[in-house]
């Protein structure tokens, strides 16, 4: 991917941008009304036209594009919901834990609640773990 073609970095959306995101990614493409429309049902009441000057934003950001072919623009994400988590949650890592997982995860644990399924994917995941114990991490991102 060339460099202008590349997207930005998770880090640069402001908090009403990515809420903004957020609903695109519940179904794109997708016109400003509709995004509009989903930030209303959510209780997010803002002005079709900061809507729209957030989309506007979004797009000289990179982190949308937009479809111009139709009646109204039609918008897409370019950034996906795990790319953001992930940078995120890096960015998280290294500001608050140096950059550990296990003091987060454990955090997580003792202060927050699971459904079943979840304890159940937890513990099959610490299982998991478990029997990769003694070889090398693997280099993969979080």
């Amino acid at each position: 991917m060339a460099k202008s073609d590349s997207v930005p970095a998770a880090s640069d959306l402001a908090p009403s941008e990515l809420e903004v995101l957020k609903a695109l990614w519940e179904g794109s493409p997708a016109t400003c009304r509709e995004i509009h429309s989903r930030l209303a049902e959510r209780g997010r009441q803002l002005a079709y036209t900061t809507v729209l000057t957030f989309l506007t934003r979004l797009e000289q950001k990179r982190f949308v594009v937009s479809d111009k072919s139709g009646p109204a623009y039609a918008y897409r994400p370019r950034i996906t919901r795990e790319r953001v988590m992930r940078s995120r949650l890096q960015t998280l890592l290294q500001d608050l834990y140096d950059g550990a997982a296990a003091p987060l995860v454990m955090q997580l644990m003792r202060e927050e609640s699971f459904t079943p399924d979840e304890i159940r994917e937890l513990q099959s995941l610490i299982e998991d773990l478990d029997g990769q114990t003694g070889r090398p991490r693997s280099s993969r991102k979080a």
